[in-house]
């Protein structure tokens, strides 16, 4: 009889003997039991994991001839050529090459037929992510309503592949990778049954380079008992695979603890004799430091899968937490660049010393190499080393530079020193004198050496406390305590008479739509965002005599203008005092002219020409208003709403009745016109 390799003599028969997967054994055993049978199944997960497994154990419970069951006998004839591969009513089908629509045409054309000899037809569809977007159009309609007798399993390794109309036809069972323990404890058991004789450790290699297949293990378990003649050793093991002995992983991190350059490297020589993965070695050494951090954070923690537990554990204590978490993160960061080193081993070992170099300096046995201070200033170096041209205060009391305010003049002897250029007015100072009186003068008073050495009386340098606001020296007018108020736009267009006023103002985007109820002034805007507290808006002052004539035919032009911005608010402080012909004559309040200039009535007379559709000539004058503006329009109008709301509140018979039994009292800065919300909201 020929050899039959581990994989498929081990492939599990029954519910039973499947390894891992309890989540998906549950569900599919519960529902033979209780005969609750769907009619498509989908099984995902990757390679070597049991889908084709389970859906053979699922033909034979469904087809065995003890009955529907999940416990099915395996000695009848059903079960014995599902086993096999010889049964007729378990079709399997690999999508991967019969992925034409033709195909699938094919296979729906015997669905229609009645089981040969079982209680099902099972179609077994392997890889069906392969089949094309034809083939599952056609399937779609037979995947949803099958015959009674038809049952479809459908495996992949690739689920985003399926489209979503597959999915919610098909009861989807998602497999779990298999973790090395669980390898471990499959392989002993097999390699005890099978009388082969191996290591521990072996196992463990094996189960790790198995990368979550069972399949794989097993064909790695062949491969290994082939190669070490009939035995499963670690040595063989890790010859086979390539892969890297761990002491001379822990040789490097010894000599990295020990802070020893020349160890380093010899241990890199060492490796590099049996011409390994130096990717890969970067990779063992990060697994070995990720389980020195486990060890510190929770000893009991620590598996002895490598036969190296007390190794581990003794590295635990040796090295700091926060030296674990350095190595780790320059080694995640050295597996990245290492693709970009010229010389792959070069790269390793510019790693392993970047390691050596910046390990924290206050770890015993570290390397202390000192280093040069490049780009550093020696100010901020050595605060203790006198800088030229700054006074030197000695630690004794001693005479103190002077007071930037001097209460009498006092004759001080022209010093014999080079001119210099007279220095720039000093800002007003935020920080007081008291605060730090030396580097005060200091800023104040250049070049000051040779009085130093005039002045007879000065006060010892002591600390002074911080005065309260009322005992501000008199004679220091130009040392200012408060804050400094930010000049207006006015005071600033008079202090530099080269301003541009022509230049072109912010956009309108800002500028919300005038409806007269909720015009205000740009300027009083800009005023309000600087102040700590938001102080309510200045009301328009209001007009000596309500708008007639002229006055009354510009409010009603001004809500229709295509106008916003500051442009908008200009016109809303302006009245209409002349028409003669195309020539308009219009006064603006002056209090709302700061931002005024050539701008600006450029385009409110190209609103005023885009209205009436015909070129008019815009004159405007700084000339108060006598009769009613746009703005003091709508203020008077918010006026008159506001005393409307508030009387509808005191006359509301709820709220007189809440005032005399409880003692409420209406806040009426809370009273809002219901208009004005709704334009708020709105």
């Amino acid at each position: 009889m020929s050899y039959q390799v581990l994989a498929r003599k081990w492939r599990p028969r029954s519910f039973r003997e499947m390894v891992g997967q309890t989540h998906v054994l549950k569900a599919l055993i519960n529902a033979l039991d209780s005969q609750r049978l769907h009619h498509a199944y989908l099984f995902t997960g990757t390679r070597g994991v049991g889908k084709t497994t389970i859906a053979r154990i699922i033909a034979k419970c469904l087809n065995c001839e003890t009955g529907i069951t999940s416990t099915p006998c395996g000695t009848c004839s059903v079960c014995r050529e599902i086993d096999e591969g010889r049964f007729v009513d378990l079709i399997e089908i690999d999508a991967a090459s019969r992925t034409k629509v033709e195909d699938t045409r094919e296979l729906l054309d015997n669905v229609q037929y009645a089981p040969s000899r079982g209680r099902f037809k099972v179609y077994l569809i392997d890889e069906v992510h392969m089949l094309s977007s034809h083939s599952f159009n056609a399937l779609l309609k037979t995947l949803e309503e099958p015959p009674p007798y038809v049952k479809f399993i459908l495996a992949t390794t690739d689920p985003q592949k399926l489209p979503a109309t597959i999915l919610s036809r098909c009861l989807q069972f998602s497999l779990k990778n298999m973790t090395p323990e669980r390898v471990v404890e499959h392989l002993t058991h097999v390699l005890g049954v099978e009388n082969v004789p191996f290591e521990d450790d072996a196992l463990w290699l094996l189960g790790r380079a198995a990368d979550g297949s069972m399949r794989d293990a097993m064909s790695l378990t062949d491969q290994a008992i082939a190669f070490g003649e009939g035995q499963v050793m670690a040595a063989d093991v890790r010859a086979m695979l390539g892969t890297l002995d761990h002491g001379q992983v822990f040789d490097v991190l010894h000599a990295l603890i020990e802070g020893d350059a020349k160890a380093l490297l010899e241990a890199v020589r060492h490796l590099s004799e049996q011409g390994p993965d130096w990717n890969g070695v970067l990779s063992e050494i990060l697994n070995v430091l990720h389980r020195v951090a486990i060890a510190q954070a929770l000893p009991e923690g620590v598996d002895n899968g490598h036969g190296d537990r007390d190794r581990v554990l003794a590295l635990a204590q040796a090295l700091p937490a926060e030296d674990v978490q350095f190595y780790y993160q320059m080694g995640l960061i050295g597996r990245r660049d290492l693709p970009l080193a010229p010389d792959p081993r070069g790269g390793f070992e510019m790693v392993l010393l970047r390691m050596l170099a910046f390990r924290p300096a206050d770890t015993a046995g570290a390397p202390r190499q000192p280093l040069k201070p490049v780009g550093i200033s020696q100010a901020t170096v050595d605060s203790a080393k006198p800088v030229a041209g700054a006074p030197v205060v000695s630690p004794e009391p001693a005479p103190v530079v002077p007071a930037p305010v001097v209460a009498e003049p006092v004759a001080v002897p022209e010093p014999i020193v080079a001119p210099e250029p007279e220095p720039e007015p000093v800002e007003a100072v935020v920080d007081l004198p008291w605060n730090d009186p030396v580097e005060a003068v200091v800023e104040q008073q250049p070049a000051v050496e040779p009085v130093l050495e005039t002045i007879g009386e000065q006060p010892e340098l002591t600390p002074m406390p911080t005065p309260t606001p009322d005992s501000v020296v008199p004679d220091a007018p130009e040392l200012v305590s408060g804050p400094v108020p930010e000049p207006t736009i006015a005071e600033v267009v008079t202090a530099i008479p080269d301003i541009d006023l022509d230049d072109e103002p912010p956009l309108d985007e800002d500028y919300i739509e005038p409806d007269m109820d909720s015009a205000y002034s740009y300027l009083d805007d800009l005023a309000s965002e600087h102040t700590a507290e938001p102080a309510p808006e200045p009301e328009p002052e209001p007009a000596a005599m309500p708008a007639t004539g002229l006055a009354l035919q510009w409010l009603e032009l001004f809500p229709k203008l295509p106008i916003s911005g500051m442009t908008g608010s200009i016109a809303a402080n302006c009245t209409l005092i002349a028409i003669e012909g195309d020539h308009w004559l219009l006064h603006l309040d002056p209090a709302h002219s700061a931002l005024f200039n050539a701008t600006q009535q450029r385009r409110l007379n190209d609103s005023l020409n885009q209205y009436h559709g015909r070129t008019l000539t815009v004159s405007i004058e700084l000339i108060k208003p006598e009769q009613e503006t746009p703005a003091q329009a709508a203020s008077r109008r918010r006026v008159n709403r506001q005393r409307e709301a508030e009387e509808s509140i005191h006359g509301d018979p709820l709220i007189q009745q809440m005032m005399e039994q409880f003692g409420a009292v209406v806040r009426h800065d809370t009273i809002e016109p219901v208009e004005a919300l709704v334009t708020a909201q709105g």
